[in-house]
């Protein structure tokens, strides 16, 4: 009884922490009254987690600016770091979970398979991402890790009546194991190498500590094996092998989630523990991530040439343009260089950018595939551009960005990395990004083409387009022409993300 009353507990800054807060209850109020109430209206509970993702993006811009108005800081025993990083990382996921929330609800209504189920998973999966991004401490980065994971392999294997999909969710779950095995015990020897799982703990251990202690290989192997379990999760050469066949059996709007909600909350883990917690041994994993991003430009750009099914296209398309978002953070690494900082701030301007992209591309892969996601391969988009000319000038578009033409925000995203790269002499792999550019560029042609010059070889595909998936193409198209035409704000904005808590 003595304990219990003497114990204090740490402060929780309850306003910092509103958009999480936010989604939690919304997932509670989905889980609970959409599961014990009757049949809601079609598509409202795809509406209810749309207004939830709002509601937590709105929240992120008062804690934007509640943190310009003082600075940093780390809270709940300096294991959540409140910063403009984070929340930028937040508002990325946030956005594609409304996004997707709005392709998922018309997906479901085509499957005949309205409810509640898929949208909880996709909060609880953002919650879990949210965490990742966030955390200042490997235990709790973690258990953001597997909440985020285990919601994507349930998602993954979703639709129930399609056994692609079951194959998807049990290849994902398979290799994901592996790979949260790998980052756990990374944390473990790191643990042992330095004292503390506390990213502010473990730089300040290594930054006092000499160049080659005693115990140098238990932090160089935990090191490599956290790097493995984070490559895993965004699709990095060579732990990309499960993308393509995730991706193409797991519904479209998942693909679409986990395309951009889960690679944004990698990355920026990934960010934030090279950066701020291993800042002093850059020279022992720099190495590393240059390969990383060397092999994903060009593995993730050559195999994709050679695809004829669209979402296994768009899944080395993907791996591709990791390597892109690596060219940031091997420049982040130049501690040395005054601009170093300038390759953080390029990476998360091309998680938001290029989520916006992606959940666009796959709203309309999704209307082309028709029911039971039967139609991706590459013939069947042939005639879109006649039937749906509107639908494939939005494809369009999605597909120039990712190629990165100027006057899109995929030209403002490739444009940033690489002139981060530029800038701290890492002229190599900048050249071959160019290339791997250049090269992907033929991919998207070959979907363009696809769409509006060949002759469909039965009835040309007329996809009904509903209310919210316009919406959304919409939505997704209009931000991208906005930030490729004036980009100076967001821009702006981003600068801020360098500065990290802790």
């Amino acid at each position: 009884m003595f304990a219990a009353d003497s114990l204090v507990g740490p402060s929780i800054p309850w306003f910092s922490l509103s958009p999480v807060l936010a989604l939690l209850a919304g997932a509670c109020f989905l889980m609970l009254v959409g599961s014990l109430a009757p049949q809601w209206p079609r598509g409202l509970y795809g509406i209810v987690s749309a207004v939830t993702a709002g509601a937590a993006i709105v929240l992120s811009f008062f804690v934007w600016d509640n943190i310009s108005d003082g600075s940093p800081y780390t809270a709940i025993s300096d294991t959540l770091s409140i910063d403009h990083f984070s929340i930028l990382g937040i508002i990325t996921i946030c956005v594609a979970l409304l996004l997707v929330s709005l392709t998922t609800s018309d997906y479901l209504i085509r499957e005949h398979d309205d409810g509640p189920e898929l949208f909880v998973l996709y909060l609880v999966a953002a919650i879990g991402g949210i965490v990742m991004v966030m955390a200042n401490d490997l235990i709790v980065l973690f258990l953001g890790l597997e909440t985020l994971s285990l919601a994507l392999y349930v998602l993954a294997a979703s639709n129930r009546r399609r056994t692609q999909s079951q194959e998807s969710g049990l290849k994902y779950f398979i290799l994901g194991g592996f790979s949260s095995a790998f980052f756990l015990y990374g944390i473990a020897l790191i643990y042992g190498a330095t004292g503390s799982t506390n990213l502010s703990a473990i730089a300040e251990k290594l930054a006092g500590s000499q160049a080659f202690p005693r115990n140098d290989t238990l932090l160089l192997v935990g090191i490599g094996l956290l790097l493995v379990g984070l490559a895993f999760k965004v699709a990095a050469v060579p732990f990309q092998v499960w993308t393509p066949d995730v991706y193409q059996g797991a519904p479209t709007p998942v693909t679409s989630f986990m395309a951009s909600a889960a690679k944004a909350a990698a990355f920026a883990a990934l960010l934030r523990i090279t950066v701020t917690a291993l800042q002093s041994r850059v020279d022992d994993w720099r190495p590393v991530i240059w390969v990383l991003g060397v092999l994903s430009l060009v593995v993730g750009s050559l195999l994709a040439v050679v695809q004829t099914n669209v979402k296994r296209m768009l899944a080395y398309s993907s791996i591709s343009h990791a390597g892109f978002i690596l060219l940031g953070v091997e420049a982040a690494a130049h501690t040395g260089k005054a601009d170093a900082s300038d390759g953080v701030a390029a990476s998360m301007t091309y998680l938001l950018l290029y989520t916006v992209l992606v959940i666009g591309t796959f709203a309309v892969v999704g209307l082309v595939a028709g029911k039971g996601d039967g139609g991706t391969e590459l013939s069947d988009f042939r005639g879109l551009g006649r039937t749906k000319p509107a639908l494939a000038l939005a494809l369009s578009l999605f597909l120039l960005a990712q190629a990165g033409v100027p006057l899109t925000s995929g030209f403002v995203a490739k444009f940033g990395v690489i002139q981060s790269s530029v800038v701290v002499e890492s002229y190599a792999i900048a050249i071959i990004a160019m290339v791997a550019s250049v090269i992907g560029a033929f991919l998207y042609l070959r979907i363009m083409v696809s769409a509006w010059m060949d002759e469909p070889e039965g009835e040309p595909v007329e996809p009904r387009v509903p209310v919210l998936t316009w919406l959304t193409i919409t939505a997704a198209a209009a931000f991208t022409l906005v930030v490729g035409v004036v980009p100076g704000w967001l821009l702006d904005a981003t600068r801020n993300v360098v500065s990290f808590a802790g």
